[in-house]
């Protein structure tokens, strides 16, 4: 049985910031159980260039546009001209620990339906798309022109990749996906993600795996949590 995507660890220096900005910020709308996870632990804060992945975060109508990024602005973000265009809809903008994130235009059809948080938008080829969608056992929803997004079949937060060029790897990552294995032992489910293309890296803290995916990116499995 495929992992399970329980969250994506941030690295930050001050985690707890970190942390607070995105609870009071995600709290604007209601989550569920589809909206993927966010975790901080101490360590570096973004930085432009190197931050692999980057949030999409949706909204209804252009008042909602601009409550979301005025919320943002007064929570701690701040503006981040990354060359977009006057033209562009969307807002960047940078967490407190300086890792980017979009709060996108209304009417954007492809992340109808997905909630708040409407996409991670991850650096990455075709191939590590392919790869997490069978690691994961999530259905591919983009596969055009080397881009590639999968999303859970309950629905909720898309997880893309833009296909190259993908920039330099910097290991370790400063952000990474955790997962459980679910309906198998944590040595059996590591070999499933082996013989789908990762790379054993080592042994982790609090008895997690690491591993990389066909990008060479890191990321961390976790053994299944038993049922009392």
């Amino acid at each position: 049985m495929p992992s399970s995507l329980i969250a994506v660890t941030y690295e930050a220096r001050e985690p707890e910031r970190a942390a607070r900005f995105w609870a009071a910020l995600l709290a604007l709308r209601p989550a569920d159980d589809t909206q993927l996870g966010l975790r901080f632990v101490p360590g570096r804060d973004g930085a432009l260039g190197h931050n692999r992945i980057h949030l999409h975060l949706t909204s209804s109508d252009l008042d909602d546009q601009q409550r979301t990024v005025a919320r943002a602005l007064e929570l701690g973000a701040r503006p981040l001209d990354v060359g977009q265009r006057p033209e562009e809809g969307h807002v960047v903008l940078a967490d407190p620990a300086g890792y980017e994130f979009d709060v996108i235009e209304p009417g954007n059809a492809y992340l109808a339906g997905t909630g708040f948080l409407g996409e991670l938008a991850c650096d990455g080829t075709r191939a590590v798309g392919l790869f997490w969608a069978e690691a994961l056992g999530w259905p591919l929803v983009w596969d055009s022109d080397e881009e590639t997004a999968i999303q859970s079949p309950r629905g909720g937060t898309k997880v893309a990749w833009g296909g190259p060029p993908v920039a330099p790897n910097e290991q370790p990552n400063r952000q990474r996906f955790v997962l459980t294995a679910v309906g198998a032992d944590q040595r059996t489910e590591v070999e499933r993600l082996i013989a789908l293309g990762a790379t054993r890296l080592g042994d982790g803290a609090d008895g997690t795996v690491d591993l990389a995916d066909p990008d060479g990116n890191q990321f961390s499995l976790a053994a299944a949590t038993p049922c009392t």
